[in-house]
């Protein structure tokens, strides 16, 4: 079925300058094709994977003409094939996705092939950075009394990931303590042009974390996915995806002093949000390019899910070669990336005439009209100019109850909650601080605003200003290297005396992991029914994720995060009140700790230095004690554990043989679930907490977990008993079976008991009964997840018939062996008649030959309704999967050397 590349003929050989070569390389230029030319930067990357992946069966020579003819495709929502040149992985997803390749060894193993071969066939990098919580802030031992806990809870998925670096070629797995995924990505693991086998081509990542996008800032095409797509891109496989228009961001002129580029993504975030940005590439482009430091360039490109892009992409220039050589690539490497660039015309050089890019739709932002902000109360584009923010609180706390409201009546708005804390006595207002944090990947990579934080603390306490002792203040780096240089300028210590302690390295307080705040200060917020505040250096504040009680959630920049730690409180004008008192009595205002950029370039110039990304990198690979201490078996095969609540060996190759099983059609089937439009991932995948009644909950505790230790779904997300457990467990789920009450159960209709989803579905299982899902537009739409298409499958579902699907979901379920249908325009479940009480036949032929992509299919009840629908395998690669039972058991059988 695949051929040879047909593009072979533009293979060129790229010449080092000195003599010799660096490698062979597909020549974009030696189509001599114009519109490539016009091509956005961005798109010229998805051109070259699909040159050199050419095979005329994943791979099109028609799929490369559709991006050459972006121009023209772009804005008909045509799909293409990409395949990524790594996956980037972090633990909860990570472990799910090592899960999957230890069974493929069994079964492959079982089967009679070499299990050796299952690898990864493209570079896997897993970084573990999810499970750090700030259980102890504000002291010198917060990273050792947090690292300890931290295994503590997840010794079990530290080990699995451990013997999996092992076991995997082509797997590199970061270990806890290291720092955070996308910070160590762009410090260490981009490689922004890859030369495999003595072929160069450009970097390119997908990852299971939706800032993954932080590594376009070097220069390198990456974005998140959900774990099934992360999987087949790990196996080989393409990703199906609709060609992006692009949106050209012009950027003019230079930040104004003191204005930090937290500020500034804070403002390009608000910017694209209002221009409409939903599965758009940004390309940045412009004179003010030059101005903007690579760290400042990967803030603005992490935030890209925040205002609502695929990605958000920075073409490679001089300031991205002076960063790859500031974190410690070598010379070689450099001359290598710069040459091939170049010699593709993939390279910006503003000392050259610059052939004007076409793009979808333009935007353009003069840098010095940038001003200090923050970004609140619930969302990370509602953007409050720092001078207005006391104005912005109070209208917030009139408001009714919203994203921008918290309805406090006038009389309560001055509420004074009166609490001991710790025997002193303590007060708390509307607005007060009660956690501040430095966090979170998009700005702890940032030397500026890391050293700009560390300035403002040096000049607080100087001043004699201090942090109030109930407010949690922490500093999670998003790697090594920050230490090194807070230490060499000897600033650590003036953000130690102001609580701000490094508490790990990890994802923290952005990401919910902010730990308990003090019992004393808890009782004060819920008793009195108080707006807490947080600040945190983060990408995202809903309501509910930073902290359950702190109802007001602020994006700041590390300094602004430090002044709002000082100041005690958000309902504040820096402008016009002062910050604090100092040690001789007198007033302290914003502007007297306030540093200038000079101030900040200067201790960035004299202290972020090659050889501590060096020393950093060349440790992260040895671990540290606690992980090296794991003890892992060394076999090339996992050893399960049948009383393991963490990892488990899920049932995807039960009775498997080498002979595709072929087409399924579906036979009498009974519906589980019924439901109208836009159920999200949310309300299918298990996520978050455990629920103490839940079937998920119920099969810990007969395996002898106590409720404290439940830890979460995504915690527990490599056992497939749990995971099953928790598919369609979201309290919030509305199945019109249960005729308008909403929850996770459902009615099994045989006997007409109301059960829990997974109760009712074991049910149908064991006596042998297919199940079906119905459902109306939009199904699957949010974030993807990969156990919104496992738990389904393995809660046995055949098929589910919606009046339309979210792309990507769509595609999993494929990937899982469930077959999508579409009803026809203008009809679903209810103009149809159709109850969920019917039994359902889908009749599909036995030979995958005779299925076509998109054809209309008949599906038959019991009460003699019968409708046409259209079955959504959208591509022959698909089909293939089908074929196969899933795209797991494909790739299994292609490797032992099957038909297929």
């Amino acid at each position: 079925m695949a051929s040879a590349n047909p593009f072979n003929s533009i293979l060129k050989t790229l010449e080092k300058p000195q003599g010799g070569e660096f490698g062979k390389y597909y020549s974009l230029p030696a189509l001599n094709d114009p519109r490539i030319d016009k091509l956005p930067y961005s798109i010229k990357i998805l051109l070259e994977s699909a040159i050199r992946n050419c095979d005329e069966f994943q791979v099109k020579s028609e799929d490369v003409e559709k991006i050459i003819d972006w121009e023209n495709t772009s804005p008909k929502q045509v799909e293409i094939p990409f395949k990524p040149g790594r996956v980037l992985l972090q633990d909860f997803t990570g472990v799910p996705a090592v899960v999957d390749l230890a069974c493929m060894r069994d079964a492959m193993n079982k089967l009679g092939g070499d299990s050796n071969k299952i690898n990864p066939l493209v570079p896997v990098d897993l970084v573990i950075d999810h499970s750090v919580q700030v259980d102890v802030a504000r002291s010198e031992n917060a990273v050792q009394a947090n690292m300890e806990l931290e295994f503590q809870r997840n010794k079990e998925r530290f080990a699995f990931l451990k013997w999996g670096s092992n076991a995997f070629d082509n797997m590199l797995v970061v270990p806890p303590g290291s720092g955070i995924v996308h910070q160590v990505n762009l410090e260490y693991l981009g490689r922004v042009v890859f030369n495999t086998n003595g072929v160069l081509y450009p970097d390119s990542v997908v990852g299971t974390d939706s800032h993954t996008t932080m590594i376009d800032g070097l220069g390198v095409a990456g974005w998140g996915v959900g774990g099934i797509e992360a999987e087949a891109a790990m196996l080989g496989q393409p990703m199906s995806m609709v060609l992006p228009g692009v949106v050209g961001f012009k950027l003019l002129g230079k930040l104004r002093d003191g204005v930090t580029a937290t500020d500034l993504v804070l403002t390009v975030t608000q910017m694209l949000r209002k221009h409409g940005v939903v599965g758009k590439f940004i390309e940045f482009y412009g004179e003010g390019m030059s101005e903007l430091s690579l760290a400042d360039r990967a803030t603005i490109a992490n935030m890209s899910p925040e205002y609502g892009a695929t990605m958000g992409f920075f073409p490679v220039d001089h300031v991205t070669l002076q960063y790859l050589q500031l974190t410690g690539r070598s010379d070689e490497t450099i001359a290598m990336i710069e040459s091939y660039l170049r010699a593709n015309n993939m390279f910006v050089d503003y000392n050259e005439p610059q052939i004007e890019k076409v793009y979808s739709s333009y935007l353009q932002l003069k840098l010095e009209e940038v001003e200090p902000c923050i970004s609140g109360p619930k969302r990370p584009h509602d953007r409050v100019p720092l001078k207005e923010m006391k104005a912005d609180w109070h209208a917030c706390l009139d408001n009714r109850v919203g994203f921008k409201g918290f309805a406090i009546p006038k009389e309560s708005q001055d509420k004074v909650a009166k609490f001991s804390f710790h025997g002193t006595p303590a007060e708390l207002r509307h607005g007060d601080v009660v956690i501040a944090a430095i966090t979170s990947c998009t700005n702890t990579s940032n030397p500026s605003v890391m050293l700009g934080a560390a300035l403002v603390a040096k000049k607080a306490c100087e001043l004699g200003l201090e942090v109030k002792p109930w407010i949690k203040t922490s500093l999670a780096p998003g790697s090594g290297v920050v230490t090194k240089y807070l230490q060499k300028s000897g600033l650590q210590r003036y953000l130690n005396q102001l609580g701000f302690h490094i508490v790990g390295y990890g994802c923290t307080t952005c990401i919910g992991n902010s730990g308990d705040i003090d019992e004393s200060v808890a009782s004060a917020i819920s008793e009195n029914d108080m707006v807490a505040a947080a600040v945190l250096s983060g990408n995202r504040n809903f309501e509910g994720r930073v902290h359950p009680l702190t109802r007001a959630n602020y994006l700041a920049s590390p300094p602004l995060v430090v002044a709002y730690a000082l100041a005690g409180t958000v309902d504040i004008d820096f402008e016009a009140a002062p910050i604090g008192t100092g040690k001789d009595g007198k007033k302290i205002f914003f502007r007297d700790i306030w540093p200038s950029s000079e101030e900040v370039a200067n201790v960035v110039q004299s202290s972020v230095l090659p050889d501590m990304f060096k020393a950093t990198y060349e440790a992260i690979t040895k671990g540290n004690p606690m992980w090296n201490q794991l003890s892992v078996p060394s076999g090339s095969l996992y050893a399960w554990s049948p009383t393991s609540t963490y990892i488990h060996e899920p049932p995807y190759f039960k009775d498997m043989t080498m002979s595709p099983p072929g087409p399924h059609g579906v036979k009498d089937a009974y519906c589980l679930l019924n439901f109208g439009d836009s159920i999200t991932t949310d309300h299918i995948s298990p996520a978050g907490s455990i629920h103490k009644d839940s079937p998920a909950a119920k099969f810990l505790l007969e395996h002898g977990v106590d409720r404290r230790d439940f830890n979460s779904y995504g915690s527990r997300r490599g056992n497939d008993e749990i995971m099953a457990r928790g598919t369609f467990a979201n309290i919030r789920l509305v199945n019109k079976l249960l005729k308008g009450e909403v929850g996770p159960k459902t009615i099994h209709i045989p006997t007409g008991e109301k059960l829990s989803v997974y109760d009712a579905a074991m049910r149908y299982k064991t006596a042998g009964q297919d199940t079906i899902i119905l459902a109306g537009a939009e199904y699957g739409s949010g974030s993807s997840r990969d156990w919104a298409a496992k738990g389904p499958m393995l809660l046995g579902v055949k098929a589910v018939i919606a009046k339309s699907f979210e792309r990507i979901h769509r595609s999993n379920l494929v990937g899982m062996g469930i077959i999508p249908l579409c009803f026809k325009s203008g009809e679903d479940a209810d103009t149809l008649g159709l109850t969920g009480h019917e039994r359902y036949t889908i009749d599909l032929p036995s030979c995958v030959s005779e299925i076509r992509p998109g054809q209309d299919v008949t599906v038959a009840t019991d009460s003699d309704r019968s409708f046409t629908c259209t079955v959504r395998f959208d591509t022959e690669v698909e089909l293939a999967y089908f074929n196969h039972g899933g795209i797991l058991q494909y790739v299994i059988r292609n490797l032992i050397g099957s038909k297929q």
